[in-house]
């Protein structure tokens, strides 16, 4: 096994849950969470700040307001290097370059499939799901009313897909911007991760 596998996901389509199965079956570790303690630790930034910017798109005025600050010789001195959530993009993109470094493992989210878009031996996926197996998951898992849990979809989704075509060359949820695309509405949590499986184990066998 020497495969990378990024996995983008739709919120309350079981993208974590399916990646730590499939983790579980390789015998590797599943970066999610994990992934922010990891770039805390190794950029020196606290993990308040990774957390309260985890996935976020960055301020593009205020982004451009410091760059244009720069680029005209001004005395930036009183704006920060970089807007934080420029900085905390920056410390997860090298915090997943050294981690796919170490070997195999699954990745999840924060635009990982771009960060490695150069590793040959990296897969991406992104499993979506119907509207309404996601608000059901999605109740069922915070306590929330239909309607709050559909705000609670369009509100993640809207910030992943923002932070993903910001930051990225590609389309947040477009197939082309993707090895393999899932529904997981279709075959459920359990059939998802045997159909990865097997995807993994063809990809691994090619010449």
């Amino acid at each position: 096994m020497n495969t990378i596998i990024t996995i983008g996901r739709q919120f309350g389509s079981g993208g974590r849950e399916i990646g730590e199965k499939v983790a579980e079956h390789f015998g590797i570790k599943c970066y999610d969470k994990e992934l922010l303690i990891r770039a805390a630790k190794e950029s020196g930034l606290c993990e308040e700040m990774l957390q309260n910017h985890d996935e976020r798109p960055t301020n593009s005025f205020l982004y451009n307001l410091v760059m244009d600050t720069y680029s005209f010789g001004y005395n930036a001195s009183a704006f920060i290097d970089m807007p934080i959530s420029h900085r905390v993009f920056l410390a997860l993109f090298d915090a997943i370059k050294k981690i796919a470094d170490e070997g195999p493992c699954v990745i999840v989210g924060r635009c990982a499939d771009y960060a490695l878009e150069e590793y040959s031996n990296c897969l991406s996926l992104f499993i979506y799901g119907d509207e309404a197996s996601r608000v059901k998951r999605i109740m069922a898992k915070y306590d929330l009313t239909e309607s709050k849990a559909r705000d609670m979809i369009v509100k993640k989704d809207k910030q992943r897909q923002s932070y993903y075509n910001y930051y990225s060359s590609k389309k947040w949820g477009r197939a082309d911007s993707y090895d393999l695309c899932i529904n997981s509405s279709i075959l459920g949590i359990a059939g998802t991760v045997e159909l990865i499986q097997q995807f993994i184990e063809d990809f691994e066998k090619r010449p």
